[in-house]
């Protein structure tokens, strides 16, 4: 947790926990409408929330908001969970648990992506981790890839798809003057001045053209016609169109050009 003792108001230092016995008799009193039982069963199962939303960590993700979510999979589990079965309460509990914060992420994530692309990404995570733990080194994707059997191009799709949005106003540097933004390191191919140059010059060697010319050229290469559709759309021969287009384009070039 990163140092943090307080989480939602709760100090996790202090957190209790059950005997598998209390657990079993207190959900028996809960199931029968015990409201102590109820809450002191709440009470002692709070670490096992706070184990299960590890999981979730350095994802960018508040932990006071996991926590709470954490704890309706917690409240559902003790809705549901039938004493009388041979399982024991945190082994129903957990998979709860985890399914209600993976719900919440996928909800209320920025950029909304499949569910089967985000079930994708935890599975990485989680073989991170675990590979992390094995070698003492981060996992590179071709090794994730491999490990769970997938393509390259799928762990990286899902990885990017949990990735936290970055604003292009975000700082990238600071140095005691103008902030340098990462909008400041992306360029855009389309919108440099010579482009912007031809553009005009285009614009202008268009007007000049008269509105046959125009009208040949906009169906030729906006619409994709041949000449030949292009002779029947205008009720002129294939030959006209051909020497129409020719001379309109010999004159656009020579006037960007020039």
């Amino acid at each position: 947790m990163q140092g943090k003792v307080e989480i939602c108001g709760v100090n996790t230092a202090k957190l209790g926990t059950l005997k598998p016995g209390e657990t079993e008799a207190l959900l028996r009193r809960s199931r029968a409408g015990d409201r102590e039982a109820r809450q002191q069963l709440i009470e002692g199962n709070l670490r096992l929330v706070l184990s299960v939303i590890q999981r979730f960590l350095g994802r960018g993700e508040n932990p006071d908001d996991l926590f709470q979510v954490g704890c309706v999979g917690l409240l559902k589990a003790i809705n549901n969970f039938d004493p009388d079965l041979d399982v024991k309460f945190s082994t129903y509990g957990v998979p709860m648990i985890c399914g209600e914060i993976r719900r919440y992420l996928r909800d209320n994530s920025a950029i909304r992506v499949s569910r089967s692309v985000r079930d994708t990404a935890y599975r990485v995570l989680q073989c991170k981790e675990r590979l992390l733990a094995e070698q003492g080194r981060e996992a590179t994707l071709e090794e994730l890839a491999k490990a769970l059997d997938l393509p390259l191009s799928t762990v990286s799709e899902a990885m990017d798809a949990i990735s936290a949005p970055v604003s292009l106003y975000d700082p990238v540097h600071n140095d005691s003057g103008d902030p340098l933004l990462v909008m400041d390191q992306i360029s855009d191919p389309r919108s440099t001045d010579d482009r912007w140059l031809e553009e005009l010059a285009l614009k202008d060697a268009l007007s000049a053209l008269g509105e046959r010319e125009k009208h040949i050229l906009s169906l030729r290469y906006y619409d994709g016609k041949t000449q030949t559709e292009v002779a029947r759309a205008i009720g002129i021969s294939q030959a006209q169109v051909s020497r129409l287009e020719k001379s309109a384009l010999k004159r656009l070039r020579k006037a960007i050009v020039s």
